[in-house]
């Protein structure tokens, strides 16, 4: 460069010179030479110039080509990365759109392509990041590189809070396998502690066969059971400012027959309102569920498995008390909601609680909506109900898993009190029930067992009038 300075210098002063020595003038002769002397000074200087860039300038020269290769290269290329940000972010827009849009109404299948959507979208994604962190080592420009970090960081954490997911549900799953571990072991004979709280010893725990005496001790857990949810049920009612004698009045009819609807044996409104209305509570709840216990689906549906297949059906029977045993009911619902158990309970919860009394009680119509919708509710009243149904449920699997089939009975209202068929849900002075005391309405039903022994039926008593 300073040489080609030098020469351009030495230029003007030639040129100068030429001028000094032949003044312009009229004629164009004159002014033709100094242009020709200025013309051949010009050419030498372009010359020199080529020649010095030859000699000292191909070097820089094919760097300053290469470089500008290679800057245009990595912009084309980080122009295309942006575009197909842009475009997965705009794929990813719709996906999750669509996703929302499955919710309402809920739609399944549109629920799992719409999510399978967002998931391709955000793979793509992280491929874009790849190849934009490939490219920021190759040296992109800072100003692409901060705008690219504005585009891909919500959708950076978007993945980290569904990697944080996926750990959740593993864990889940983790806890799944434990608990179908503990089941697997229970129905194998394995020992297991501390898994009942009712007075059933370690033969139920480790049975391996149906006998009588597990059945009884499985009855006892029934009336456990049903008395818990009764006591809530009646509470709930107290709360609802219900009349609780007119209850009971109504209960008490509608146990009657037509062989006792005449009878002038009665409840005392008032004894039963106030003391004993809980038995009378508990009397509708569980004749509600005991409807349709003698049929193997409750008539549910026209199966007839025990009569074709009586050997297999048993053993099927037993197979799945033992299964469902050491499970919750809330737990087994939330696998299998439409399992012949789930049926049961929506079958069993429109029985029992009528819609007026459903919204007496809650105030509104929630919970029965999700039933009808066949879903179970999450509240605790449902969980009570849950409980009172898994038991009797066990209880059904359990009876038709034995040989001979325990034969039911009930106490029918007016009848006399036999101590060896009925037991008083109201325990008198002494322990002995008065003479004179009659069904005033039955409670729970009673078993024949095929080894003779007897289940007592659980009845209200009240004095002959």
């Amino acid at each position: 460069m300073a040489t080609n300075v030098s020469n351009f210098s030495d230029l003007i002063q030639r040129v100068a010179a030429s001028c000094l020595l032949h003044p312009l003038a009229a004629g164009g002769h004159e002014s033709g030479d100094v242009d020709a002397v200025a013309h051949t000074v010009i050419e030498e200087y372009n010359n020199s110039s080529e020649d010095e860039e030859k000699e000292n300038g191909v070097k820089d020269v094919e760097k300053s080509r290469r470089i500008r290769r290679v800057w245009n290269n990595g912009e084309k290329e980080m122009v295309t990365l942006i575009e197909e940000v842009f475009e997965a972010v705009a794929e990813m827009k719709k996906a999750y759109v669509r996703l929302q849009e499955a919710h309402c109404p809920w739609d399944p299948e549109r629920m799992r392509g719409a999510d399978m959507a967002v998931v391709g979208e955000l793979r793509r994604l992280g491929v874009l990041r790849e190849r934009f962190k490939r490219g920021r080592r190759g040296g992109c420009g800072g100003g692409v590189v901060a705008m690219l970090r504005v585009v891909v960081a919500p959708y950076e954490a978007a993945v980290e809070e569904l990697k944080r997911e996926l750990k959740v549900k593993e864990v889940e799953i983790e806890n799944l396998k434990e608990k179908l571990n503990t089941v697997t072991c229970l129905s194998n004979g394995g020992k297991k502690r501390g898994l009942s709280k009712w007075k059933v010893g370690c033969s139920q725990v480790l049975a391996v066969a149906p006998d009588p005496e597990l059945f009884e001790a499985t009855m006892s857990q029934m009336k456990e059971a049903s008395k818990s949810f009764t006591s809530l049920l009646l509470s709930l009612m107290r709360e609802a400012r219900w009349d609780v004698a007119a209850a009971v009045r109504s209960i008490e009819a509608a146990t009657a027959t037509p062989d006792t609807a005449t009878q002038t044996t009665t409840i005392t409104p008032s004894v039963a309102a106030n003391h004993h209305a809980k038995y009378a509570l508990e009397s509708y709840v569980t004749r509600k569920f005991f409807q349709g216990f003698d049929h193997e689906t409750f008539y549910m549906d026209g199966s007839l498995s025990s009569l074709l297949n009586p050997d297999q059906y048993r053993r099927e029977c037993f197979t799945q008390y033992r299964d469902m045993k050491a499970m919750e009911p809330v737990e087994l619902l939330g696998i299998l909601p439409t399992c012949h158990f789930g049926k049961f309970c929506f079958k069993k919860y429109l029985a029992i609680v009528h819609p007026k009394m459903e919204e007496s009680l809650f105030g509104d119509l929630e919970q029965r909506s999700q039933v009808m919708a066949g879903n179970h509710p999450r509240s605790q009243f449902y969980r009570e109900f849950l409980r009172l149904a898994k038991a009797i449920w066990l209880l059904h699997l359990l009876a038709f898993s034995l040989d001979p089939s325990p034969s039911q009975f009930e106490a029918s209202r007016g009848a006399e009190f036999h101590p060896h068929y009925m037991e008083s849900v109201v325990k008198f002075s002494g322990g002995l029930v008065p003479a004179g005391q009659i069904v005033g309405f039955p409670v729970s039903p009673g078993f024949n067992l095929g080894n003779g022994s007897v289940v007592k039926a659980r009845v209200y008593l009240a004095a002959r009038t």
